[in-house]
């Protein structure tokens, strides 16, 4: 019996979820950056550095502060940094999948008026917390996944 076939395919699959958590960093990365951008963010001048007060809307649809971008940002850098190796872009899928979906409950329970929404979300935030979170955990954990 040969082995090659088989660290072959090992191979490819580590090839795979580092290209996945890459990928999904790069995702990240752009839309930190786009949220800087006006006309891709509309009421541009009406960004606040956090909180429920700021208007700007990314493709007019998500609500978005600086500290907002800057987390997309820092989260984008993080999924680059961590896809060099396997450990590190499953804990980024799986990881940060968890946080999206901590996030996706923080922004259903809170006040989208109140202070506590100091990211700042809204109900596509929401929604998209919740996709994205279930999305990265499904990739992370099928692509890591062990075959006999």
């Amino acid at each position: 019996m040969t082995t090659a076939p088989m660290a072959g395919r090992a191979a490819g699959e580590r090839a795979t979820i580092r290209t996945a958590a890459a990928l999904v960093g790069a995702v990240f990365l752009i839309v930190g950056i786009l949220g800087f951008i006006p006309g891709v963010t509309s009421n541009y001048s009406a960004m606040t550095f956090l909180g429920q007060d700021s208007e700007a809307m990314l493709l007019g649809i998500f609500q978005v502060s600086i500290l907002h971008n800057i987390v997309h940002l820092l989260f984008g850098v993080a999924g680059l940094a961590m896809a060099r190796t396997v450990g590190g872009a499953r804990t980024f899928l799986v990881g940060g999948g968890v946080i999206y979906l901590v996030l996706w409950l923080y922004g259903l329970l809170i006040d989208q008026e109140s202070p506590a929404n100091f990211v700042p979300v809204n109900t596509a935030d929401n929604w998209l917390h919740l996709v994205l979170g279930v999305a990265m955990i499904l990739l992370g954990l099928a692509l890591s996944r062990r075959r006999t």
